[in-house]
């Protein structure tokens, strides 16, 4: 899509240059603005169960995580910086008026027609930057189901499909059941 941006830009001045749009969302890729889509409602609806089924899971589990949804941000590079439909991070609550998140351990994004390939793709790879992160979930709300890449011990990235059941989110030690992530048909 058409932005009217700088050509290329820090996630400093990414930040600051998208805060003072009057609309719309944004990531940065390489140093380049990309304006999302429009989310179709499955989507959207997506996001928020994921989201609620997360928070729930972290009442659970007694853990001292915090969830939050689209709008926060995750560097993944000087150049780059993602809006992933939600994420978890651990430990202390977040000051007021943070954007970039540090230490996310779990990041998920919800798939659309326009977002497949760079979920699979340029996220993964820039996801697993992050030292903290332990889990990247794709959720594929047509097909309800999740592709769960996980960072194992040694460091490698384990993927597998989830189609069923619950996925363990370990660390930080939350269990969710699949049908819980998507809406209710």
């Amino acid at each position: 899509m058409n932005v009217h941006a700088p050509p290329r830009m820090t996630v400093e001045q990414f930040i600051d240059w998208a805060m003072a749009q009057p609309r719309g969302r944004y990531e940065l890729y390489g140093g380049r603005v990309v304006q999302m889509s429009p989310e179709r409602t499955e989507h959207n609806e997506t996001k928020l169960e994921i989201a609620i089924a997360l928070r729930e899971a972290i009442k659970l589990s007694g853990k001292r995580c915090h969830v939050l949804t689209d709008g926060a941000t995750v560097q993944t590079g000087e150049r780059t910086a993602y809006e992933p439909d939600a994420l978890v991070y651990c430990g202390e609550k977040l000051a007021r008026g943070t954007i970039i998140i540090p230490e996310p351990v779990i990041v998920v994004e919800v798939s659309s027609p326009s977002s497949e390939a760079r979920d699979a793709g340029v996220k993964l790879a820039g996801y697993f930057k992050l030292p903290s992160l332990v889990h990247y979930l794709i959720a594929d709300p047509d097909n309800r189901l999740i592709v769960h890449h996980r960072r194992c011990e040694n460091g490698n990235i384990a993927t597998r499909v989830v189609e069923s059941g619950e996925p363990v989110l370990e660390p930080p030690g939350l269990t969710v059941q699949l049908s819980d992530l998507f809406p209710a048909d």
